[in-house]
């Protein structure tokens, strides 16, 4: 019994959560959703475990698209990526959340955005964190924050 609990109490698990600002600074509109998590992320976090040498996630980016799957390794429709804002580590009992902040300040990832992920390297295949969503409008003076969260193991 021991061993099947142990067994299935570190799940990795996702939550992702925007905030879209008018050009006044005041929020225009929230989204918190579950989201998928992609078997690189899996395969990513094994290799920072063993010290492999592969380098931290670093790039957050927004699309146009819908319906990629854990095995998916990209946007559907790619509109905009950009470095992370910060990375930080949970702390107290959120010490196994790895929080990943990307912000779209005016005048860059402007669109009708439907998905986003957190990506490893700034390309469109190295997806560890994915969701889809009902559009977000994001005018040309507005600002788009996505805060995700991963957590690791179920403390």
């Amino acid at each position: 019994m021991q061993r099947k609990a142990l067994k299935t109490r570190f799940p990795i698990k996702g939550h992702f959560h925007a905030e879209l600002f008018g050009p006044d600074g005041k929020l225009k509109e929230i989204r918190d959703l579950e989201n998928i998590v992609t078997e690189l992320m899996d395969a990513h976090v094994a290799d920072q475990l063993s010290d492999s040498g592969e380098a931290a996630i670093g790039y957050m980016a927004v699309g146009t698209g819908s319906g990629q799957t854990s095995a998916s390794t990209g946007l559907a429709v790619n509109l905009d990526r950009n470095a992370l804002t910060s990375t930080t580590q949970g702390a107290g009992a959120a010490d196994n959340d790895v929080i990943y902040v990307g912000t779209w300040i005016a005048g860059d990832g402007t669109g009708a955005i439907t998905e986003a992920g957190v990506f490893l390297a700034d390309n469109n295949t190295t997806m560890m964190l994915y969701d889809d969503f009902a559009v977000i409008n994001k005018g040309a003076l507005d600002t788009l924050v996505i805060t995700w969260t991963a957590t690791f193991g179920a403390s």
